[in-house]
């Protein structure tokens, strides 16, 4: 019997019968993403320069997704695999702009696999929102281990973390850690597997790395592994190689458990790549392009006991939302809660015979790169189906015939871009009306004791969304002989009140880990051998900050100067249950003749509950 046959699920909670019964041990999951590592940089795919003989050796024994699909950036793709939903109806269509906080009513991966009875973790990179409820730990995981934000030393990950004994944050709460960020990803999931195979429970286990992610940094001993390439190039692969051996090291961890021939073993990326154009399997486009080279990634499914450790290559159109359900139906876990998904099992194809049940060349996908506050229509977006490859509903190439996507041939095939124009249009129609809703985090509740949160989910003003351009940020500045107009800062954050009360607010230049004070500098960091800087080796620059105010609901409340041993400001201000929007902002030193000086968000906040 599958575990599912006897463990039935109200809701997303396992509820077990109290029955002792014989089973047969359901497999585990493995699941790898890398961040940024396109289809080209792996040596399997072709790539001359890279060394990535494990990843080489999985490929080899594992079956191989070959016509296989993403959104072009980070937090879509990510919303996609974890719902088997498109990315734009989850409300994750972008990076930041709280447009990467997945709606709170989605339903993911690990909520289906926590409550079959799986053991759930995710290690690494999270970058669906930051706070209660969107963390992984709201989302199905039992245990979580990550940074914040989208990659090292973003705004919201913690302070001066720079890939190497980096603060990470395990459910919730920063933990030092000691060594290189990818080995100790790893090292946490070979840690949470072992437990669970102590335990004799499955797993579920996704590992997702931040590296090849900008900053490129590397241990040394990888970017030497390039001396003739430039400092970018040496630095990029050197990244890729040392993911290479995390996983052979997991695989052979893996053995030594014995869990490895019970373990579905996924490997895919997250996007196109950023990296050096020296390969790219004959492809056009990277990161956030709407062509072939953006959103075709590699992905390698291996799993023994299920009949998949040979090479077998599938050819038909599939998508990463098709990843939920397959899993699902490879490990018979039953969903915990009915939801109409985007995705299908390919269960079928593995085997490399085909699919006659369904109709896979005149399916219908899509991927697209909005990265804007709203999605707007046709936007880097390419419809595919079969050989088909619609792109911003003009250009259509046959990417069988030209891999490249050299020849449009719209005008010689109107058939074609009708059809895929009028799918395209029923979807935009059907998803349209969910783009209006904002995801609010929260504050008052017994989860949110506690709000920080950063300039990242900023909404209405691009936000500052590395730590590089906390340290030295981009001011308006006048030019010619009259000066700039004082600068009015039209960003919020979006804040759903649990409670009518008082609340005290804290607001901030520099987070509060760093201990500097609001209108000092800092020294820069200095930049790892062989590697490209990190954000922290910017300098940060002393601002002549001379207020904070407190703006809520576009209505500034209070004003209080900032003296020079000030490292926050504190308010206190009645806050009624339901929504509102933080706008807390410093004022800056007027210039010139002006009467006012510029307005600088905080880019730092802290909300509590005042005490009683």
């Amino acid at each position: 019997m599958k575990l599912s046959s006897f463990a039935p699920v109200l809701g997303c909670f396992l509820l077990t019968s109290g029955l002792t019964l014989a089973v047969e041990q359901p497999p585990n999951v493995v699941f790898v993403i890398t961040d940024d590592q396109g289809y080209g940089d792996l040596g399997f795919t072709g790539n001359p320069l890279i060394k990535t003989p494990h990843l080489d050796k999985l490929a080899g024994e594992s079956v191989w997704l070959e016509d296989f699909h993403v959104a072009p950036s980070c937090s879509p793709t990510r919303s996609a695999m974890l719902t088997g939903r498109w990315t734009n109806r989850t409300g994750v269509w972008h990076t930041f702009f709280a447009r990467a906080m997945m709606y709170q009513d989605e339903v993911t991966i690990a909520d289906h696999f926590q409550a079959a009875g799986y053991s759930t973790g995710m290690f690494g990179k999270w970058h669906l929102g930051d706070h209660y409820p969107y963390r992984p730990q709201d989302r199905g995981f039992d245990e979580a281990y990550c940074i914040r934000g989208g990659a090292t030393g973003v705004t919201a990950d913690y302070w001066d973390n720079n890939y190497f004994d980096d603060h990470h944050f395990r459910n919730g709460q920063a933990t030092p850690s000691t060594g290189y960020s990818t080995d100790v990803f790893f090292a946490e999931s070979q840690r949470f597997i072992k437990e669970q195979v102590e335990r004799k429970k499955p797993f579920f286990a996704w590992i997702a790395t931040t590296a090849p992610h900008k900053p490129w940094v590397c241990p040394p001993e990888y970017s030497s592994l390039y001396p003739n390439q430039n400092r970018q190039a040496a630095a990029f692969y050197g990244m890729l190689t040392n993911i290479d051996d995390n996983v052979g090291r997991l695989r052979t961890f893996l053995e030594k458990q014995g869990v490895a021939d019970n373990t579905i073993f996924v490997f895919t990326t997250d996007n196109g790549s950023v990296g050096p154009k020296q390969f790219n399997a004959g492809m056009r486009g990277g990161k956030i392009s709407p062509y072939e080279g953006g959103h075709r990634v590699p992905l390698a499914l291996h799993w023994p006991d299920g009949g998949y450790s040979k090479h077998v290559r599938i050819p038909e159109l599939t998508h990463m939302v098709d990843v939920l359900p397959t899993l699902l139906d490879l490990c018979d876990v039953e969903p915990c809660k009915d939801v109409a998904l985007d995705g299908r099992s390919i269960r079928k194809l593995l085997a490399g015979e085909g699919d006659p049940s369904f109709d896979w060349e005149s399916r219908v996908v899509i991927s697209d790169s909005q990265r804007l506050q709203s999605p707007r229509k046709w936007k880097d977006s390419s419809v595919m189906s079969g050989k088909w490859r619609l792109i911003r509903g003009d250009e259509l190439y046959d990417i069988r015939l030209d891999p490249g996507q050299q020849h449009d041939l719209a005008d010689e095939h109107p058939e074609q871009v009708a059809r895929l124009r009028g799918w395209y249009e029923n979807w935009w129609a059907e998803l349209e009306p969910t783009f209006s809703r904002t995801s609010h985090v929260y504050v008052g509740s017994p989860e949110t004791a506690e709000l920080q949160i950063t300039a990242l989910q900023w909404i209405d003003q691009p936000p500052p969304w590395n730590q590089g351009l906390i340290r030295s940020p981009r001011l308006p500045s006048g030019r010619g002989e009259k000066p700039t107009k004082p600068a009015r800062f039209n960003g919020h954050w979006a804040v759903h009140v649990t409670r009518t009360g008082d609340y005290d607010f804290e607001v901030r230049r520099w987070p509060s880990e760093s201990g500097l004070r609001i209108r000092e500098g800092v020294h820069a960091l200095p930049v790892t051998p062989g590697c490209l800087p990190s954000y922290s080796a910017v300098r940060g620059t002393a601002l002549p900050i001379i207020s904070a105010t407190l703006r809520i609901d576009d209505k500034d409340l209070e004003t209080k100067p900032v003296g020079e041993d000030d490292a926050f400001v504190r308010f206190t201000h009645r806050l009624t249950q339901g929504e509102h929007r933080f706008s807390p902002y410093f004022s800056l030193k007027p210039s010139g003749d002006a009467a006012v000086g510029h307005e600088l968000g905080c880019y730092y906040l802290t909300v509590t509950q005042s005490k009683e």
